[in-house]
């Protein structure tokens, strides 16, 4: 991908790695939820990155312990396939992302017409995880 994208668009490598790096939980070979890393995922904090982006579980499998295991898995993918000390996110969720060790850092305003208001949150990846 950086041979065939990232030159022609001058990004570089860690860039086109953030922008490639999908990951999911399966069931029965089907995908039942995803997140990627993203280099650019919140247009009106364009001076922070890496973000974690598209966190979702399948609506029928929320609540059974998939969502655990696909946030479970963040600290490690990102430690070990991008090269950054800290990634970001932000959701409406309050609760959630502090049981896998994420940090809110502040409110924000996204300027959405859905939700504008949104919680901005670090996981520092310098750290050894403690759960």
């Amino acid at each position: 991908m950086y041979n065939w994208w990232g030159q022609r668009d001058e990004y570089s490598k860690d860039a086109v790695k953030c922008f490639m790096q999908p990951y999911g939980v399966f069931l029965d070979n089907e995908i039942i939820g995803t997140y990627q890393f993203a280099y650019d995922d919140l247009s009106v904090r364009p001076d922070i990155y890496p973000w974690l982006a598209n966190v979702y579980i399948d609506e029928k499998y929320r609540g059974k312990g998939y969502g655990r295991r696909l946030l479970g898995s963040v600290f490690d993918n990102a430690k070990e396939n991008i090269d950054f000390d800290e990634i970001f996110l932000y959701t409406k969720h309050i609760g959630l992302y502090e049981k896998f060790g994420w940090n809110f850092i502040e409110e924000v305003d996204t300027f959405k017409k859905e939700q504008r208001i949104e919680r901005l949150y670090k996981l520092d990846l310098r750290s050894e995880r403690s759960d």
